[in-house]
C-alpha cells in the first residue's frame, strides 16, 4: 500500500470495530447513504428549477457539482467494506465535503435567496449528534464563513422577466437566521446526544452490575447444590468410619487413622451444611427468604467497620420475598452509600403492615445537599467527586429497584430544626415484591 492510501486509510476508515481510534462510532456507509439522499434531492430540484420553472442558471455546472458527489459516493462504497468506520476527523472531513458542495450549488442558485440554503444546517446538526465537540465548532465556522461569503457573492436567480432584487436588509436577515439556527441546532443536538451516551453507560454498567450479581447467585446455587448431592455419600463415609472406630481395639495401630478420618468427615459435613445455607437456583429453599432476611444479606457485608448497621424490622412474621439479586444489590448500594457518610451509625427500619412493605434506610451523616438531592438517581450525581466517585451507585441501585418495582425516595431527617442525617425509603407493593411478578 502506498504512502497514500495509507494516509486516506487513516483519515477515513477507522475499521471495523467502534472505538479502534477516533470515536470510530460513525458508520461510514451511514453518512453515504445521507450523502445520496442529497443527491437524489438536489437532482430533482435542479431538473425542476431548469425545466419546469424553466429558470434559467448554470445547470450543467450543477450537475457536475451532484455528479461530483454520486461519483465519490461509488468510490467510497467499493474501496470500503459496509462495515467500515470513521474517525472523528474522517467524519469532519465528510461532512465539509457536504458544505463545500452544497455552497457551490448555492453560490449557482441565487446564495442566500433560495429557500434551499436552510439545508446548510443539516451537516452540522449531524456532526453535533456524532461527532467531537471540536468537530462541530469547525463545521460550524466553516458554514457560517460559507453563508457570509453567499450573502455577497452568488449568482442570482430569474425570480421574474424583470428581474427581482432582494433588498440588502433581508439577505442579512438571512445570514442572522442561518447563524442563529446553525448556533442553536449544533447545542441541542449536541447536548442531546451527550445525555444519551451518558444514560447508555449508565445502563451499561447498571447491566454490568445486575450480570455480576447474577453470576454470583448462580454460584450460590451450585455451591448448594453440589452440598446437597454430597450429603449422602459423605453420611455413608462417616457412618462407616463411626462402625470402624467402635470396632478397632483401643491399642489397634489403625485408631489413630481412623478418629483423623471421622474427624475429617465431621468437618466436611459442617461445611456442606454451610454451604447448604447459602443463596442460589437450586430448589425454591434457596430461592426465597424473608424480607428481613434480604436485608441482612445486602448489608452484612457493611456492618464490619467502625459505623454499626441496626437492623429494626416491625414485630411480627415478616413475608416471604424472593432472594433477588436486582433487589440484593441495589439495596447493598444504598447502605455502601450510607456507611460511607455516616458517622457512627445506620438504621434500616423494616415495615409490613402496611398497603406497601417499607425499608427506611437512615444515617447520621451530613445529609443530601440541596441542589444534590434534586438530582438523585440520574446517572453521574454525586457527592463525593473528591474521593474519585462517578455518580453511578446511586443510579445503579434506583434503576435495579425500579425494575423489581420499587419506587426510592430520597429525602433529609430534620428534627428540632437540626439536620441528622439522610434518609432513603424504599416501597414495594406486597403482591409484586413477594410474588416476584416484576419479570
Amino acid at each position: 500500500m502506498s504512502d497514500r492510501q495509507m494516509a486516506i486509510q487513516d483519515l477515513f476508515v477507522v475499521g471495523t470495530n467502534p472505538g479502534v481510534s477516533g470515536s470510530g462510532r460513525v458508520r461510514l456507509q451511514t453518512l453515504v447513504l445521507i450523502r445520496w439522499i442529497a443527491v437524489g434531492g438536489q437532482s430533482f430540484s435542479v431538473l425542476l428549477i431548469r425545466f419546469g420553472l424553466d429558470f434559467e442558471f448554470p445547470f450543467l455546472p450543477c450537475l457536475l457539482a451532484i455528479l461530483a458527489s454520486g461519483v465519490l459516493n461509488i468510490v467510497l462504497a467499493v474501496q470500503y467494506p459496509a462495515t467500515a468506520r470513521l474517525s472523528d476527523r474522517g467524519a469532519a472531513l465528510f461532512l465539509a465535503y457536504d458544505l463545500l458542495q452544497l455552497a457551490a450549488l448555492l453560490y449557482m442558485t441565487g446564495g442566500l435567496t433560495n429557500p434551499f440554503v436552510i439545508l446548510v444546517l443539516v451537516p452540522v446538526t449531524i456532526s453535533a449528534t456524532i461527532l467531537s465537540v471540536l468537530s462541530t465548532a469547525a463545521l460550524g465556522l466553516l458554514a457560517l464563513v460559507f453563508t457570509s461569503l453567499l450573502a455577497f457573492w452568488y449568482l442570482p436567480l430569474p425570480w421574474a422577466s424583470a428581474g427581482l432584487e432582494f433588498p440588502a436588509l433581508y439577505v442579512g436577515a438571512i445570514w442572522v437566521a442561518l447563524a442563529l439556527g446553525i448556533t442553536f441546532m449544533a447545542t441541542y443536538a449536541g447536548r442531546l446526544a451527550f445525555e444519551t451516551k451518558r444514560m447508555s453507560d449508565a445502563l451499561r454498567a447498571t447491566q454490568l452490575a445486575l450480570s455480576r450479581e447474577q453470576q454470583l447467585s448462580a454460584v450460590g446455587g451450585i455451591a448448594a447444590a453440589a452440598a446437597h448431592e454430597l450429603g449422602t455419600p459423605l453420611g455413608t463415609i462417616h457412618l462407616v468410619a463411626r462402625e470402624l472406630q467402635r470396632d478397632l481395639a483401643t491399642d489397634s495401630p489403625l485408631t489413630e487413622d481412623i478418629d483423623l478420618l471421622v474427624s475429617q468427615t465431621e468437618r466436611c459435613r459442617d461445611i456442606l451444611a454451610e454451604l447448604s445455607r447459602r443463596p442460589g437456583d437450586g430448589d425454591d429453599t434457596f430461592r426465597k427468604t424473608t424480607i428481613v432476611g434480604l436485608v441482612e444479606a445486602a448489608v452484612e457485608p457493611y456492618g464490619t467497620g467502625a459505623v454499626s448497621i441496626v437492623i429494626e424490622p416491625q414485630t411480627g412474621h415478616p413475608p416471604e420475598v424472593p432472594r433477588s439479586p436486582e433487589v440484593l444489590h441495589g439495596l447493598a448500594n444504598l447502605t455502601e452509600n450510607a456507611v460511607d457518610f455516616s458517622r457512627r451509625q445506620v438504621r434500616v427500619q423494616i415495615y409490613w403492615d402496611t398497603p406497601e412493605i417499607t425499608i427506611l434506610l437512615e444515617d447520621d451523616g451530613p445529609g443530601f445537599p440541596q441542589d444534590v438531592l434534586k438530582t438523585l438517581g440520574e446517572p453521574y450525581t454525586t457527592t463525593r467527586r473528591q474521593r474519585g466517585g462517578m455518580g453511578l451507585g446511586v443510579f445503579i441501585a434506583t434503576t435495579l429497584l425500579g425494575h423489581t418495582g420499587a419506587t426510592v425516595d430520597f429525602s433529609n431527617r430534620v428534627e428540632d430544626g437540626e439536620l441528622r442525617g439522610a434518609r432513603v425509603a424504599i416501597r414495594w407493593p406486597h403482591g409484586i415484591i413477594e410474588q416476584g411478578t416484576w419479570g
